[in-house]
């Protein structure tokens, strides 16, 4: 599981970056002169104007721990969720079960991770910040870490843990509940083999799902875990947002309801490479070392 997250992580991780700049930027920034951000190809392009090539990467050390931790949590909690709660003879299970597993086992990896994702949604955003004339808050992600542990305690670290982990549990709900229904489907109903063209397939269909349903709750939580350390805006140490709640409010009401939707494009872009990567490598690994299919 962490070998075939690592490979796919890597390979998309310009995309997520791109997705959460468009996310962390606020409805009063539009117009501005520099940092400022129209879209997925927009944003790419300007990072690399004015950071370089390789700062499309920024982050990619703390990414990769979370997934180290929290691709191999998940996966394992939602195959011990399918048997305790009984698939059915031919190997399938109920829409029902699928989905309580893949919300519960997304939910418990992320809380466990949180603190990595928090790292790296922070250390994504500083080419923002510097742009906009604003001093870096971190250079690496030891020193994210450390500054966050030093000011605001090990419970910090979990800072933004809940719109995290409902996002976490709506993703899964629609990646792994949809690449197990649509493999089953696959090849209970069209006859298809266990085969790479199965597993691509349904990853196809599992990274659309998550990426409709998850993107709302990203949203919310990008934007959230971003202000963490800031401590110039309103007056309020940084605090734009009181939580999950609070922020869905303000984000609706001075945006409007698409708003929630904002780095949609960038999210699906990046969640049907990553999960055909991911999905495909994670089968043949299995394979290779002799354990059964998903």
């Amino acid at each position: 599981t962490i070998c075939a997250a690592t490979v796919s992580e890597t390979a998309t991780y310009p995309l997520d970056l791109t997705k959460t700049r468009l996310q962390v930027q606020r409805a009063s920034m539009i117009g501005a002169t520099r940092g400022n951000y129209h879209g997925m190809v927009s944003t790419m392009v300007s990072t690399v104007k004015g950071e370089g090539f390789f700062c499309l990467w920024s982050g990619i050390t703390p990414a990769i721990y979370r997934h180290m931790i929290y691709s191999g949590i998940r996966v394992m909690t939602y195959e011990r969720f399918s048997q305790f709660l009984g698939r059915n003879s031919d190997g399938s299970i109920s829409l029902w079960k699928s989905m309580v597993g893949g919300m519960c086992s997304g939910a418990l990896a992320q809380f466990v991770a949180s603190p990595t994702d928090l790292v790296k949604v922070q250390m994504q955003t500083e080419g923002i910040r510097r742009l906009q004339g604003h001093p870096p808050r971190v250079a690496n992600a030891g020193q994210a870490f450390v500054n966050i542990f030093q000011q605001s305690g090990v419970t910090g670290l979990w800072r933004g843990w809940l719109p995290n982990c409902q996002r976490a549990a709506l993703v899964n709900l629609g990646e792994l509940a949809t690449y197990d229904q649509a493999k089953r489907f696959l090849m209970s109903r069209l006859n298809l083999g266990d085969n790479v063209l199965t597993h691509s397939l349904s990853s196809v269909a599992s990274g659309l799902v998550a990426a409709i349903v998850g993107t709302p709750a990203d949203v919310v939580k990008t934007r959230v875990m971003n202000q963490a350390m800031d401590h110039t805006s309103n007056g309020r140490s940084g605090l734009v947002y009181k939580g999950a709640i609070d922020c869905l409010k303000q984000t609706v009401s001075t945006e409007g309801v698409l708003a929630l939707w904002k780095g949609f494009i960038p999210t699906w872009s990046r969640m049907a490479p990553w999960s055909l990567i991911f999905w495909v490598s994670y089968e043949q690994i299995r394979k290779t070392c002799g354990v059964s299919s998903f």
